[in-house]
């Protein structure tokens, strides 16, 4: 699928990782960073595929998916403005046996795979980032591993639709069950069934593909022990902010 720059991306620091390096660092990358944006449903990585470029999104979410010979999928991971998609790069791949998908539409910074290469092996902030990240992306591929053995349906939902949320900036989701379905590898009856229990109690609204978060806070007190485990994890290796944000 062809992409093409958007005409006003948002500043690159709008992306965390991007925010939280030094000055000096920052503005290496910066002159390599290019705008592209994430329309809903473009696989950013085929498994297997060479990775060109890591991607460092500014909004939207994209999710890591794992795809069986006879087509089934399930997600392990889903990253927002929090981190970047492409650790393969820089943990010593060349490509990916999961599929990255464009889950909710936005846009993204992407830079050369070689030159991350380079800034990389230099060491100093951005490798402390990059591997605490990936510290981070760990656990949630884990945890997910879990919830998916361990929980119901509508425990796994509440906690997708809550990751989701912490990577956008309203309580809106553009999602159909089939997609939902698809990401947490069950049956859609099974997704029809918890969004249904979630709308009867008052904690969403789900219409025609569009989900909206009516209380967050139920929704959390419904929610397994998983979600909260990640986000103390990510919050632990990549809530501390830089006294002096770049602008």
């Amino acid at each position: 699928m062809k992409t093409k720059p958007s005409a006003s991306p948002a500043l690159p620091t709008r992306n965390h990782l991007l925010a939280a390096l030094p000055k000096s660092d920052y503005q290496r990358l910066a002159t390599h960073l290019e705008p592209i944006p994430l329309p809903l449903g473009w696989s950013v990585y085929e498994p297997g595929s060479p990775m060109e470029h890591v991607f460092f999104p500014t909004d939207g979410i994209i999710s890591l998916l794992y795809v069986m010979e006879n087509g089934a999928s399930a997600e392990i991971a889903v990253t927002g403005n929090e981190g970047l998609v492409g650790i393969a790069l820089f943990m010593g791949g060349e490509s990916t046996p999961s599929r990255a998908v464009v889950q909710s539409a936005g846009q993204a910074y992407r830079l050369r795979a070689d030159f991350l290469k380079e800034e990389f092996e230099r060491g100093g902030e951005l490798q402390h980032l990059l591997l605490r990240f990936t510290q981070a992306l760990i656990t949630q591929m884990a945890q997910t591993a879990v919830c998916n053995r361990h929980h119901t349906v509508e425990q796994q939902l509440c906690r997708w639709l809550l990751l989701s949320l912490d990577r956008l900036p309203s309580n809106d989701l553009i999602m159909t069950q089939e997609l939902i379905a698809n990401m947490l590898g069950v049956r859609r009856e099974g997704v029809t069934e918890a969004a249904g229990h979630l709308q009867q109690a008052g904690l969403i609204q789900y219409q025609r593909g569009h989900i909206t978060v009516l209380d967050r806070s139920k929704l959390a007190e419904r929610v397994c022990e998983c979600y909260a485990v990640v986000k103390r994890e990510s919050d632990r290796l990549l809530g501390r902010r830089p006294a002096q944000m770049l602008q």
